[in-house]
């Protein structure tokens, strides 16, 4: 059983009282039932639309996933076994291709991109993981970089000014506020300011130069939002994501993120809503049409690409639906 499978069953387990003890960390929780805000505020299915896309070649549950050059790269994962596959998706083409394997074999890490180079970043190779691996798409190949501080897994990872910063995260007796950033120039991580809440699970998200860490998981199932600003090493509170859920994915098309996805105690979530940073306010969209977690996305052309995960429902998943905003 994977890791998130049993996650997954220790959380219905605690929540519903049906075993007093026992419970690791990751899943004693008081975890809040989720309410049915869909139909409360009677979604609005026009707010987006959902396209299904060529599915990809393996399925991926809890990749890293991230775009360079117009191509979005899903490594790693698993599929009831921890993967190294890259698979790369060509929107312009609606073709899949199979590149050159990540030398660690891992599942629930986070990838970015600085200059057109996919950094893989921690996650699970059986023990946590704090490896740093790099491809290089021009060459299809991939080097090893200097290892995180701090090995985790379930963390989230944002670029801003080509450093990329490293978000919470868990080693699976304790969960993780810290935030450490990578300077791929340098090959060298320094630690910043943690935030205010730690989790894992959880979404990221960069917009205007500000780092926004969505939801996750501590003892309970979050639907915190909080914002961190690179220029003064601080971070701030927004307002919160409108339903509690973790193991979700994020993306900014025009300047807003969409929080898409996830799971709680009722199980999967289709659920999207869009936060306007302007605003600080949440708007709910069109749902995804397959409720899942663990999900990779990329943004493209205005598209929004949601790749992987999976579902209690369907287990590992090759599912690549593309949302967009008009």
């Amino acid at each position: 059983m994977s890791r998130r499978l049993s996650i997954v069953c220790a959380m219905y387990i605690c929540a519903f009282g049906l075993e007093t003890s026992g419970c690791s960390n990751l899943a004693n929780s008081t975890i809040v039932p989720r309410v049915d805000t869909n139909a409360i505020r009677g979604k609005p299915q026009s707010a987006g639309t959902w396209t299904t896309k060529a599915p990809m070649p393996t399925a991926h549950a809890f990749p890293g996933a991230a775009v360079a050059n117009g191509v979005l790269y899903v490594a790693g994962g698993s599929n009831g076994a921890k993967l190294n596959e890259l698979d790369a998706y060509d929107p312009a083409t609606n073709v899949w291709t199979t590149k050159a394997p990540m030398p660690t074999a891992r599942d629930f890490l986070a990838a970015g991109v600085v200059n057109g180079t996919l950094f893989a970043i921690g996650g699970d190779s059986g023990v946590t993981s704090n490896k740093v691996e790099a491809y290089n798409p021009s060459t299809n190949t991939w080097t090893a970089k200097a290892h995180m501080p701090t090995a985790r897994y379930g963390l989230g990872v944002g670029v801003v000014n080509g450093i990329l910063y490293a978000v919470g995260g868990s080693n699976g007796s304790s969960n993780f506020a810290m935030l450490e950033a990578y300077n791929p120039t340098t090959n060298s991580w320094s630690t910043k300011a943690p935030m205010p809440t730690r989790r894992y699970g959880l979404a990221v998200s960069v917009v205007n130069g500000i780092l926004y860490a969505i939801a996750g998981q501590d003892s309970f199932v979050l639907n915190t939002v909080e914002a961190y600003d690179p220029t003064t090493n601080t971070w701030t509170t927004k307002a919160s994501l409108p339903t509690a859920r973790l193991y979700l994915t994020a993306g900014v098309i025009k300047g807003k993120i969409y929080a898409i996805g996830g799971s709680d105690i009722t199980g999967n979530s289709g659920e999207v809503d869009a936060y306007n940073p302007a605003t600080n306010s949440w708007s709910t969209k069109a749902s995804m049409p397959t409720p899942r977690d663990g999900l990779g996305n990329g943004v493209i052309a205005k598209k929004l690409y949601a790749v992987g995960g999976e579902s209690i429902a369907s287990g590992y998943l090759n599912t690549a639906e593309a949302f967009s905003t008009h």
